[in-house]
């Protein structure tokens, strides 16, 4: 028997639950960027690392078999540093670049319309804009990566556009089917039900 000054298990105050919601573009398009820098970084660095080794060795050849030995180990060790510095170079730049591109889009889309509908063609331009001033390119390199910035921001608004529309399409007929559904007999429920999941998958 319980009191109404006792508190029972039931009335026990539950752990309150934190949910962070991340959009997929927040690390989607900057951890794409970090790999393909990475990748880019480690071609590029041990390249170069290469060429430098055996630039900086090509007076004085190894002559014994003990002393190629140490010429291809110290070889191997000058690529992997060469190519994880020139790795960490390119992936922190292009992680940086896809940064600014995602903080520019997002920027846009919360000052609402006209400009959140063409986000992806302002992150564009702003992030060449960015890159031109950064690096200080001349007039005309910096009119070109402009127009380069242009015409990938437009791309990734074509497709998003069309994904949005894909999407429609499919709500569309999703709701025909349920529609149909629930005028339908019984005996048309499984056949709907699975026309449905399908339609789901598609999106």
């Amino acid at each position: 028997m319980t009191t109404p000054y006792e508190r029972t298990d039931d009335d026990a105050p539950k752990p309150r639950q934190i949910r962070i919601n991340v959009p997929d573009r927040y690390y989607l398009l900057p951890g794409t960027a970090v790999v393909l820098g990475i990748t880019i970084g480690l071609f590029r660095g041990s390249r170069a690392a290469s060429l430098r080794f055996l630039a900086e060795n090509v007076h004085r050849p190894p002559t014994t078999v003990q002393g190629w030995y140490f010429y291809n180990k110290t070889k191997n060790y000058r690529l992997i540093m060469g190519g994880l510095k020139e790795a960490g170079w390119d992936a922190l730049k292009l992680g940086t670049a896809a940064a600014g591109w995602v903080c520019i889009e997002e920027g846009s889309r919360r000052l609402g319309e006209p400009v959140a509908g063409v986000g992806e063609i302002l992150a564009g331009v702003g992030t060449a804009g960015v890159f031109s001033a950064v690096y200080r390119l001349p007039r005309r390199a910096a009119g070109r990566t402009m127009m380069l910035g242009l015409m990938i921001g437009s791309a990734v608004w074509g497709l998003r556009l069309g994904k949005e529309q894909l999407k429609a399409q499919a709500s569309a007929r999703r709701a025909e089917i349920e529609a149909a559904a629930s005028e339908g007999g019984k005996e048309d429920v499984e056949y709907v039900g699975e026309a449905v999941e399908a339609v789901r998958k598609q999106v």
